[in-house]
C-alpha cells in the first residue's frame, strides 16, 4: 500500500509507470535505490480493455469507462505522492483499434502525458530488463526466455547478460483465445483442442529460437496466477510469488484443472482474481504449450516485468 510517510521525499526522487494491456492496468510508483528500484506502491486492476476487440476492432464503451475509472484513481495517487515524471505505455490492446483517439484523449486528460504505443523492440527491451533483474544473483543460467502472456498477445523475448537477442509479439493471448474458442462452461474437449491448435500454430511460427533458452521466465498476471494456484495461496503474496518455481508436473496438473473446471469452481479459489476467472484456463494453456517446446524443468516466475522496465527508464 502507499507509504504516506514518504510525503516529505523530494518529488524529483519519485517516478510513476503505468502499463495498460488488454486485460489489466497497472501502476508502479518507485524511486532509485542502490540495487535498482525501491517500490513505493504497486497496484493492478482488471479492466478488460480488449473486450470484444478481436471481433469488432473497436474499444467497447464500457471497457473505456472501466479504464478511465481506474486511471482516475491512479492519477490521484500519483499527484498525492508528488511524482515528478510519469510514463504511460499501452501494448497490444491499443495498436490497431479504430477508436484509439478516445483512449488517447481520455488518458492524456487524466495523467497529463500522452500514452505511448511502444514499438515491439522497446517493449521487449523494457520487459527483459524488468523481468531478469536479480536472476544472476540466484545463479539462474542464461540465455533466458521471458514470456509475457497477456490478454491480447504473448511477448517472447530471448536474451542474456548482454541484452535482448531476439523478440517477437504473437497474437495469442488469454482474452483473445478465450473469446475466439471457448463458448461453454466448462470448456469442451473440442473447444480446448481448437484453442490448442491455434496456440500451437502461432508458437510454431515464431522467429525466436526458444529452444536455445536455458531458463523460462514467466511474467504478468497469467503466470503469477498459475503460481498462486500451485502454491495454494489463500491471498495474494508477492513475496511468495516473485521467483517462485513451477515444476513441469505442477504446471500440467494446474492447467488441467483450470481448463476443465467451471467458472463457479474457479471463482471459489482465492488465488484467482475474479477478473481472470473466465480467461485463466486458456492463459495457462498458452504457458503449457510454450513450456512443452522447451528443454527446461520449470517455470521461474517474476513479478517484475515491463512496468519495472518503464520505471527504470525514467530514473
Amino acid at each position: 500500500m502507499f507509504d504516506w510517510g514518504l510525503s516529505d521525499r523530494a518529488s524529483s526522487d519519485l517516478v510513476a509507470a503505468v502499463d495498460c494491456g488488454t486485460n489489466s492496468i497497472r501502476l508502479l510508483i518507485a524511486s532509485a535505490g542502490p540495487d535498482g528500484l525501491v517500490q513505493i506502491d504497486r497496484r493492478m486492476q482488471i479492466v478488460r480493455l480488449g473486450q470484444g476487440v478481436d471481433a469488432t476492432g473497436r474499444f467497447a464503451p464500457e471497457a473505456l469507462e472501466r479504464v478511465f475509472k481506474a486511471s482516475d484513481e491512479y492519477a490521484d495517487l500519483i499527484r498525492a505522492a508528488g511524482v515528478s515524471r510519469t510514463r504511460f505505455v499501452a501494448t497490444s490492446a491499443a495498436r490497431d483499434v479504430s477508436n484509439s483517439d478516445e483512449f488517447f484523449a481520455g488518458i492524456a486528460e487524466r495523467f497529463g502525458v500522452q500514452p505511448e504505443i511502444i514499438s515491439g523492440a522497446e517493449e521487449a527491451s523494457l520487459s527483459f530488463r524488468g523481468a531478469t533483474g536479480g536472476l544472476a544473483a540466484l545463479a539462474v543460467p542464461g540465455p533466458y526466455l521471458v514470456a509475457d502472456i497477456g490478454g491480447g498477445s504473448t511477448e517472447l523475448i530471448l536474451g542474456d547478460a548482454s541484452g535482448v537477442l531476439a523478440a517477437e509479439s504473437l497474437n495469442v493471448g488469454s482474452v483473445r483465445m478465450t473469446e475466439r474458442h471457448i463458448k461453454t462452461d466448462p470448456s469442451t474437449a473440442a473447444e480446448l483442442a481448437a484453442a490448442g491448435k491455434d496456440i500451437d500454430a502461432l508458437l510454431d511460427s515464431t522467429s525466436v529460437p526458444i529452444t536455445s533458452a536455458r531458463a523460462l521466465i514467466g511474467v504478468a498476471g497469467t503466470v503469477t496466477t498459475v503460481a498462486a494456484v500451485v502454491g495454494k495461496l489463500v491471498e495474494y503474496d508477492s513475496a511468495r510469488i516473485h521467483h517462485a518455481r513451477i515444476s513441469g508436473p505442477q504446471l500440467r496438473e494446474t492447467t488441467y484443472w483450470l481448463t476443465r473446471s467451471t467458472k463457479a469452481e474457479r471463482i471459489t479459489n482465492p488465488a484467482i482474481h475474479p477478473g481472470r476467472v473466465d480467461v485463466i484456463g486458456v492463459g495457462a494453456l498458452i504457458l503449457q504449450r510454450l513450456y512443452d517446446r522447451m528443454a527446461v524443468g520449470e517455470v521461474i516466475v517474476s513479478e517484475h516485468d515491463i512496468l519495472d522496465g518503464v520505471a527504470l527508464s525514467l530514473l
